[in-house]
């Protein structure tokens, strides 16, 4: 399974950027999707997650209300809307592959295939 993120760019605080994910190598609509983003010096943390008829989320606290993700079966492809983006949103932002989908995972551990990430900076 690949897993091809972009869209990561420069903003100013309360701007907003749509990150993509292209996935290829398995079957899309039969894989749960995650985004995460890793800080530098910090863990690498949850942010949202689509299960994979993409009716149900969840959202880390810290982005709900501003970051919407959604999936296209069709285009096997997974995003994150992100609105209102704060300076505290700089990170790598990574998307992941759950092939074993069973309920709405926020932990890297039930992830099995990641992208490259892709560099998210909000200046202030």
């Amino acid at each position: 399974v690949q897993l091809q993120a972009s869209g990561g760019g420069l903003v100013q605080a309360g701007e907003s950027l749509r990150l993509s994910c292209a996935v290829s190598g398995h079957t899309f609509r039969t894989v749960g999707m995650g985004w995460f983003r890793q800080a530098p010096g910090k863990e690498r943390e949850f942010v949202a997650t689509i299960n994979t008829a993409g009716l149900g989320t969840k959202y880390a606290d810290s982005v709900k209300g501003r970051f919407t993700i959604s999936r296209d079966n069709r285009e096997h492809t997974v995003y994150l809307q992100m609105n209102s983006l704060k300076p505290e949103d700089t990170a790598i932002y990574y998307c992941a592959a759950d092939v074993q989908p069973y309920g709405l995972r926020t932990s890297t551990d039930g992830y099995d295939y990641w992208g490259q990430g892709t560099q998210v900076t909000v200046s202030s």
